[in-house]
């Protein structure tokens, strides 16, 4: 079953919408996809790696991505990550890494595996957790976005001060989710070329994030990898 991978934490959480009609549709959809030789990318056991890896009581800032990278080999389920061996790095990701230069002065640019950020309380989800491998955004509109909509609310709900980091238009529609009263909403452009010149360069998204949870008597993060 789809959700087999997905830790008891979660699972404990999320176990109304686990029951709800359209998870089963997408299991589905995910079993024909592989049916037909189609390669679903993360591989199955990493398909849940953001929550596996950062569970709802040690959550401190949610980076919003929107669907896994579509190149066999680089997703492994935390947005944005790249598993330690790719090289060269996707684009946003150096952008990403250029930011974190120039706003704390820490220098990344030697990995983009970013699996010490989610064991810190960094919950790195996609909007979309699967992909077609070379078919970028094929898996959208199939349930995920309703599933990672639950995910953002029992965030919302359950934790108190959390930073929720969105980047660019897709990010953003998830924030009317999120109360701005209790929680920092952080949102710039997307770290694409296409747009990181139009504001998320100089957004200075780490330092704010750590800034507010100092405030809120919070451990910061250590961005270094």
């Amino acid at each position: 079953m789809l959700f087999d991978t997905l830790n008891a934490d979660w699972q404990n959480a999320l176990q109304n919408e686990l029951n709800q009609p359209y998870i089963q549709a997408l299991s589905t959809f995910l079993e024909q996809e592989e049916a037909q030789d189609k390669k679903i990318l993360p591989p199955p056991l990493q398909r849940f790696n953001a929550l596996n890896s950062t569970s709802l009581n040690q959550i401190k800032v949610v980076i919003l991505g929107q669907d896994p990278y579509p190149t066999a080999g680089h997703a492994h389920g935390l947005c944005f990550s790249v598993l330690p061996e790719v090289k060269p790095l996707p684009k946003s990701l150096l952008n990403i890494n250029k930011e974190l230069l120039s706003d704390v002065g820490i220098d990344n640019s030697h990995t983009g595996y970013l699996q010490p950020w989610a064991e810190q309380g960094v919950l790195l989800l996609n909007a979309v957790l699967t992909v077609e491998a070379g078919n970028a955004n094929a898996h959208q509109n199939k349930g995920w976005e309703n599933f990672t909509d639950a995910i953002i609310q029992a965030i919302n709900t359950q934790i108190e001060h959390c930073v929720f980091i969105l980047w660019g238009a897709y990010a953003q529609k998830k924030g009317k989710l999120i109360n701005r009263q209790k929680h920092l909403v952080l949102e710039s452009p997307h770290p694409s070329p296409l747009s990181a010149y139009r504001g998320f360069f100089g957004s200075q998204p780490f330092s704010k994030t750590n800034a507010y949870l100092k405030q809120h008597g919070k451990d910061e993060i250590d961005w270094r990898v």
